[in-house]
């Protein structure tokens, strides 16, 4: 059963006689997907054909080829699963807006799920979909397990704050999924051209893909397994260490939705690993996890420097015209060609694997904020190249990262200070404190590439 508290209708529209759309967008994924299992419900009751759609537009918030690639191989991984349960999978190139109405009208379609995303353009996009359909549009939310609107109706002040709320109610979302029953006969359905999507996608070249995460709802299986059998049960010792690979590596297939973090969560309860282990990954899995969701759920200006709580900017402004010791450009910062060879080591790690550790993403952007002109342009060039550069990129958690290190958010006021005002500080000596700097440096000791901002 899908608990009806997951579930909201986004327009005034009944059910009506018609295929069933899963208008598939956060969850890139056929199993432990609520959304899928929701409209594969739906079918059933109304006795009508189901079809899963994708709406690609050719440029996303200036994501490059390596998202793209994650993205678009991940998907041909869902159209293949799909064919296997007799549902068919359409993908449309263009702006939802037009292209997803046009499609509900041509095929007169009787309902429209869609699954959930706390961010601007999503909601954006569902907004002028809702207001141009005849049917109703149910978005479900099968990415957090306690769904956003039911954590909070509110913005948290903390992960303090949330933590409660979501710790009440994990007994009643955190529970296994059915499994997705097959369609009685399969549907007509074209075979997708990748190799002319791949064409169509506007997306620069300059990030390439990566090679050592391969993408795709099976991979992400596996990466769990992997972790589970062999990081998890010293997860709580060396998770802060960048140099101990004791982390997930799941980040890149939550933000694609490849895998369920529900999913995740229930399969590290049954592990064997201590529990000391399990209460520190699930705290970040979930608690942390939600809390950006609900930061951006109930902040429009989540990725801006207006974004942050009022103390902080308030202390930043109040700072801004203290003299910093250095300054660097957006092309300095991207090309890691800064004075601080722990700092570069960082982004050259962004750079070539697509990822940085999270200890240092947040040493990363607090420099970022010490070594640039405003606080302003500081927090406008760690969103971007976070962005342009991480396979999790425009993703709650990353928009919350920059907030927390540079803005505060989640935070309280620390020590009066240059440059930083009220924010709290971090330094090198610091980093060097909690594990070994020189080794972290070694690993990604190269020749800078050559990064266009």
């Amino acid at each position: 059963m899908i608990d009806p508290r997951r579930i909201r209708l986004l327009n005034e529209n009944r059910d009506g006689k018609g295929t069933v759309i899963y208008w598939m967008s956060r969850d890139q994924r056929v199993r432990q997907n609520w959304a899928l299992l929701f409209a594969r419900r739906k079918a059933e009751l109304l006795q009508q054909p189901l079809v899963v759609l994708f709406t690609l537009a050719p440029s996303f918030l200036h994501a490059p080829l390596r998202h793209y690639d994650f993205m678009l191989k991940g998907l041909q991984e869902v159209e293949t699963d799909l064919k296997t349960l007799n549902i068919p999978f359409v993908l449309l190139q263009g702006k939802p807006k037009t292209e997803l109405p046009r499609f509900a009208e041509k095929i007169k379609a009787g309902v429209v799920v869609t699954d959930f995303s706390p961010q601007n353009i999503s909601g954006k996009w569902k907004k002028e979909v809702a207001r141009q359909l005849t049917a109703p549009l149910y978005e479900v939310d099968a990415h957090n397990i306690v769904p956003c609107w039911i954590a909070s109706g509110k913005q948290e002040y903390s992960a303090r704050t949330l933590r409660p709320k979501i710790n009440a109610l994990l007994g009643e979302f955190l529970t296994d999924f059915p499994e997705l029953e097959p369609l009685a006969s399969p549907s007509a359905c074209q075979p997708i051209d990748w190799s002319d999507v791949y064409r169509n996608v506007h997306a620069d070249p300059d990030v390439p893909p990566v090679e050592w995460l391969k993408p795709g709802e099976k991979a992400a299986k596996q990466c769990l397994e992997s972790f589970l059998r062999n990081r998890l049960a010293s997860y709580a010792e060396k998770h802060n260490d960048p140099n101990a690979g004791a982390t997930s590596h799941l980040s890149a297939y939550l933000h694609f939705g490849q895998i369920s973090a529900q999913f995740i969560a229930m399969q590290a309860r049954k592990s064997e690993a201590p529990k000391t282990d399990k209460k520190a990954f699930l705290e970040e899995l979930i608690v942390r996890r939600e809390l950006s969701d609900n930061y951006c759920c109930y902040n429009d200006h989540y990725d801006s420097f207006e974004g942050i709580p009022a103390w902080a900017r308030e202390s930043l402004k109040q700072h801004a015209g203290d003299r910093r010791e250095y300054l660097y450009t957006p092309q300095e910062f991207a090309s890691a060609t800064t004075h601080d060879r722990l700092w570069n080591a960082a982004q050259l790690e962004l750079i070539t694997t697509g990822v940085m550790h999270g200890y240092m993403r947040m040493y990363w952007a607090k420099k970022i904020l010490e070594w640039s002109e405003t606080p302003e342009q500081a927090f406008e060039s760690a969103i971007f190249l976070n962005d342009r550069f991480a396979l999790d990129g425009r993703e709650p958690n990353g928009y919350a990262g920059v907030a927390w290190s540079i803005g505060g958010l989640h935070d309280r006021p620390w020590f009066d200070r240059p440059v930083y005002g009220k924010i709290r500080y971090m330094n090198a000596s610091g980093c060097a404190r909690k594990f070994d700097v020189n080794r972290y440096i070694a690993r990604y000791a190269q020749p800078k590439p050559s990064i266009t901002a």
